[in-house]
């Protein structure tokens, strides 16, 4: 959920945002990896007096620093790979709702419930509350169960729009004319701001 002061990345509450997170600190550790590796090796030839006047060819160094950022690369590939096709996979929802973003509001329509539809505006910041999210909170909120499998239809009706979630792992899309879909399942009932 959304704290005052957060600088990292919010608490997951979908197993798509709780891979996202470990997928985030393995790129990361990579980084770390290179960025020491690289900072210690321009150190030591500053500081290195010595020096090889007769090295002409280095085979190995240039195998070394062809075969080692394909090794990289590989690493962090694979588990971005998988992450994609776990974005992607198609289950069945229990539920299905119909997101239709407008030029400063959005639509919700739960057409599994008798076609109940309602928009939601954002609170104007001079009327907000105490301890309200300026520019986050909305005069109607859609309200998504948990422990239940969803599917969320998203569309617009005038311009680009881009409708996330981001402690739920969601972002997606709004474009006129196209319909947007995304699985999710949340595992932890709470307040979410997108």
């Amino acid at each position: 959920m959304a704290t005052w002061g957060n600088m990292f990345l919010l608490d997951s509450s979908s197993p798509v945002m709780e891979q996202l997170s470990f997928f985030h600190d393995h790129t990361l550790l990579v980084l770390m990896i290179i960025t020491v590796l690289i900072g210690n090796s321009m150190v030591s030839l500053f500081f290195n007096k010595l020096s090889n006047r007769f090295l002409l060819t280095g085979h190995f160094i240039e195998i070394f620093w062809t075969i080692l950022p394909a090794l990289v690369l590989f690493l962090v590939a694979l588990p971005s790979m998988r992450l994609l096709y776990l974005l992607d996979d198609p289950y069945k929802s229990s539920i299905s709702i119909k997101v239709i973003g407008h030029q400063w509001y959005w639509s919700y329509e739960y057409p599994d419930f008798n076609n109940m539809e309602f928009d939601s505006y954002m609170i104007p910041t001079n009327e907000l509350k105490m301890n309200e999210f300026r520019l986050l909170d909305v005069d109607n909120r859609l309200v998504l169960p948990s422990y239940t499998h969803i599917r969320i239809i998203v569309s617009a009706m005038d311009v680009l729009h881009s409708w996330t979630i981001p402690s739920l792992g969601i972002k997606v899309d709004a474009v006129p004319g196209r319909l947007n879909q995304i699985n999710t399942y949340m595992y932890r009932s709470g307040l979410y701001f997108g």
